[in-house]
Order: C-alpha cells, then sequence, then structure tokens
C-alpha cells in the first residue's frame, strides 16, 4: 500500500532542483517540492503530504496531525512506509 505522509519542511536545500529536507516522523529526507510551485512553493516550516518522495500538497499543521494520527492506527501499513521512506534517498 502506499501513502501519502504528512512531513514539515526543514529547509530548502537545492533551490534549483527544487529539493527541500522534511521531517516526517522523526524520519528526515530530502524530497522534491516543484510539483508545489505553481501554488507559491514552499517555505521552512510548512507541512505537506509526501508520496514516493515528492511533496504533493501543502496541509495544516493540524490536518498534517490528525492525518498522522489516523496513519499510526493503520499499524503494520504505515510502519512499512515509515520502514520504506528510512531506506529511500533523493540527493
Amino acid at each position: 500500500m502506499c501513502l501519502a505522509i504528512p512531513g514539515q519542511v526543514l529547509e530548502i536545500v537545492d533551490e534549483g532542483n527544487r529539493l527541500a529536507r522534511v521531517d516526517v516522523a522523526g524520519v528526515r529526507r530530502n524530497v522534491s517540492v516543484g510539483l508545489l510551485d505553481a501554488d507559491g512553493g514552499v517555505e521552512a516550516g510548512e507541512w505537506v503530504l509526501i508520496h514516493v518522495g515528492f511533496a504533493i500538497s501543502r496541509v495544516d499543521e493540524a490536518e498534517a496531525a490528525e492525518t498522522l494520527r489516523l496513519l499510526a492506527a493503520m499499524g503494520d501499513e504505515y510502519e512499512a512506509e515509515l520502514a520504506e521512506l528510512k531506506e529511500s534517498a533523493i540527493e
């Protein structure tokens, strides 16, 4: 199962390639934020939904917290998604 997981943007690490460092439940990874450029882009501190290494939409902090709570309640599927995220890398 593939999920979109909320993550908080920590910093833009590569402006040219539109990569940002995000924190997803304690896992820090680079993701592409270029898909959100048409909506004004993203800045440090904002929350985004991440799917397969791409930020696909912006969410507010309350929605991110609720989504993380619901995902954690899913158990194994959520843990599998976090494990995949830990193993992934976009540099």
